[in-house]
């Protein structure tokens, strides 16, 4: 082929084409790729899969590939450490009573005995916060001159998620 780029080569393209087509019919002569698919490639599979075999290691020692999957009972206690690491991780739990909203003068004129009205009813469930999120609901109990939180009702992965799209 000629090349553009090169002053000394002269050929046209014509001659190009020309050796492109006899190298075509000479290399049809001998063997086309469509001969060489018509060959079975079982006996490649075959050929590769006993190599492969025969260079499999026989002792029981896994192999770096089998870490990538381990067995299920494995993955399973795997797990269960997985949980241990985070056991220890101190989280905030706080509960709430009630909200209300005040205005900056309101709160400057609140003194001891004041009382804030909130939004809570008696009796109602008081909601139970990890880290801020709600968790859970239950009702107060006293126990040992101590305040303390029966939980009632845990709420479900999907109202968490709900509740926070409700926050954006």
């Amino acid at each position: 082929m000629s090349d553009p780029h090169n002053p000394n080569d002269r050929s046209a393209p014509e001659d190009d084409w020309a050796a492109a087509m006899a190298e075509q019919q000479a290399g049809s002569q001998s063997s086309t790729q469509a001969q060489g698919l018509e060959q079975p490639l079982q006996d490649d599979w075959a050929s590769a899969l006993a190599e492969q075999s025969a260079a499999a290691p026989v002792h029981d020692e896994p192999s770096p590939a089998s870490n990538l999957f381990p067995p299920i009972e494995h993955a399973q206690t795997t797990a269960t450490t997985d949980i241990d690491m985070i056991m220890d991780i101190p989280v905030q739990l706080s509960v709430e009573l009630g909200r209300t909203r005040l205005t900056i003068k309101n709160i400057l004129q609140l003194g001891q005995g004041s009382v804030v009205e909130l939004d809570g009813l008696a009796g109602e469930p008081l909601d139970i916060y990890v880290n801020g999120y709600l968790i859970a609901q239950g009702e107060v109990v006293v126990v040992d001159d101590k305040y303390g939180i029966r939980v009632t009702d845990i709420v479900t992965p999907s109202d968490r998620i709900q509740r926070l799209n409700g926050r954006r």
